[in-house]
This record gives structure tokens, C-alpha cells and sequence, in this order.
């Protein structure tokens, strides 16, 4: 997660809301091994306000026996702000369900948050707090162009930032380039058979959706962005050297050296990507949320 949000004790979670769960659905296949699911939750307080590219805190039971009275993790919102038929605020997050191994013993353990929202039903009630950040702001310029890389659940404000996009009324004339990546095509959350919400901007001529894949997921090869990025170097190289175009990141930290590398293989040298990258981090116009 970006710097502002790293430390979760930083938040400031004192101010709390009830949020009643209406739907739990599955968004992957079941043939996936991966189990990620959308929670549309309903909140009591009709004043409640968030924006697009916010996050929210869950808080749930913690582990007794690590001495955790309460567990918190940060949901990016994956939908624009919306609210219920009963005129109450909506929000909806992308949760998949975690298991750790112990580095030490080797035991699998459930992550805490993860399995308990996964496991929540329709009427049950969460605690949250928030919403914080803005990890993603939206350009003024309806002519700036928009690199978006994410993987996992990182495609969930994206989800939100492009609908925001095509929806406002506004018409948006730079290109947007969603680079998504994935073991496979069943993990790709709203870009499989389950969900598919980004076909409904393929007219646009402004937006082209691109995949990432693992070339053997099952031998738990990485995801290969170098052939998604490098197919398209020439012209991502112009759009990157343009003081339009802004580039955001979100996923698992792990990505970040491998963007490195790619990106590093199509400027002239190492050297160029990384002065190429600081001017765009300068510039707020490179900004990851990674976790």
C-alpha cells in the first residue's frame, strides 16, 4: 500500500460505522483455485461519504491467542459511490480468501480478515471505519493518458476509476491502458465468465484492456508481463515521455521489481528507466498502492 497507508496503526479508526452485509458472491470460477468474492455492504449512517480510489477499514474478531482483541485490513472500494433502495450508502469490496504458511513449521493458518469476510452472509454485521486515502486522484485533463497495472484484487479500484471515467458525463479523450495480470484467466476478477464489467468499454476507442499471464500457473511460474508490456514498447516508451500521461500501480509489492525489469528492457538502459520513473514519481504521475 502506498506510504500514507502503510502502518495500520497510523489510521485513525476511532470514528466507526455498522455496515450490514447484503450479498456475498463468488466472483471466480469455481474451477479456479482461487476463491475471491464481492461483498456489497449497506451502511447505517446516511452521511457516510466516500470517493472514488478510497479504501475503508474492516474490523473484525482478532486471535485470542495472539492476544488480538480486533484484526483490521484496508478494502479498496470497487465500484463508484452509490447508495441502496433505501437510500443508504453502498459500498462494495473485493476480498480473497488467505492462508499463510509458517515459515518455521510449515503449517497453514486462514488469514484472519480474509476468511471471516469470506465467510460472512446476507444480514450479518461488520465494523468499519474510513474511508481513507486517495491512492488514485483523476486527472484534470480529460486528454491525459492512464497506464493502469494491477494484479489480484488489486484490479478493484480500477474497476472503480475507469467506470468513473466513462460514466460522469465527461468526455474522455486520453487513452487508458489496463494491464492486468494473473496466474490465469480464471483468476482475473470482472475480466472472466463470472464478471466481465470491462467489455462494456471496449467501443471506446480511448481503452484497451491487456493481459498478463503465468505461462505455467501451475508450476507457479511469475506472471509475464514482459510479453504484455514489451509487445506495446514503442508506443508506452512515447506515452511515459509525455507530461500527460500518469501511471498507477496496484497489486502485491512483489510486482515492483518485476515492473522494474520490464520497463528497464524497453528504455535504452537501466539507467534511463530509473530517471524516467523518478520524473514521474516527482511528478505524481507514478503512484503505487502495494501490499
Amino acid at each position: 500500500m502506498t506510504q500514507a497507508v502503510r502502518h495500520l496503526e497510523d489510521l485513525d479508526t476511532g470514528v466507526r460505522y455498522r455496515a450490514t452485509v447484503r450479498s456475498n458472491q463468488r466472483i471466480t470460477s469455481d474451477e479456479s483455485e482461487e476463491e475471491i468474492r464481492e461483498l456489497v455492504l449497506d451502511l447505517d449512517r446516511r452521511d457516510f461519504k466516500y470517493e472514488v480510489g478510497q479504501s475503508i477499514g474492516v474490523i473484525v474478531p482478532g486471535d485470542p491467542t495472539l492476544g488480538q482483541e480486533e484484526h483490521i485490513r484496508l478494502y479498496s472500494v470497487a465500484d463508484l459511490p452509490d447508495r441502496s433502495a433505501a437510500g443508504t450508502p453502498e459500498i462494495r469490496i473485493a476480498v480473497k480468501r488467505c492462508f499463510y504458511l509458517d515459515s518455521y513449521s510449515g503449517e497453514r493458518y486462514p488469514g484472519i480478515a480474509s476468511n471471516y469476510l469470506c465467510d460472512r452472509e446476507p444480514g450479518d454485521v461488520l465494523t468499519i471505519a474510513g474511508p481513507f486515502g486517495v491512492a488514485f486522484e483523476v486527472p484534470r485533463d480529460p486528454q491525459a493518458n492512464l497506464i493502469l497495472i494491477g494484479t489480484g484484487t488489486g484490479i478493484a479500484p480500477f474497476r472503480a476509476f475507469v467506470k468513473h471515467l466513462y460514466r460522469s458525463g465527461s468526455d474522455w479523450k486520453g487513452r487508458v491502458w489496463l494491464f492486468y495480470g494473473a496466474n490465469s484467466g480464471l483468476e482475473m476478477l470482472y475480466m472472466n465468465d463470472v464478471r466481465d464489467d470491462f467489455t462494456q468499454y471496449y467501443d471506446h476507442d480511448t481503452f484497451e484492456a491487456f493481459r498478463a499471464l503465468s505461462p505455467r500457473p501451475s508450476w507457479a511460474d511469475p506472471i509475464a508481463w514482459d510479453y504484455a508490456i514489451e509487445q506495446r514498447a514503442a508506443e508506452l516508451w512515447d506515452m511515459l515521455g509525455s507530461p500527460h500521461t500518469y501511471v498507477y500501480v496496484a497489486g502485491l509489492e512483489k510486482m515492483r521489481p518485476e515492473l522494474d525489469r520490464v520497463f528497464a528492457s524497453i528504455a535504452d538502459s537501466p539507467q534511463d528507466w530509473e530517471r524516467r520513473k523518478a520524473e514521474l514519481m516527482a511528478g505524481r504521475r507514478w503512484v503505487e498502492l502495494l501490499y
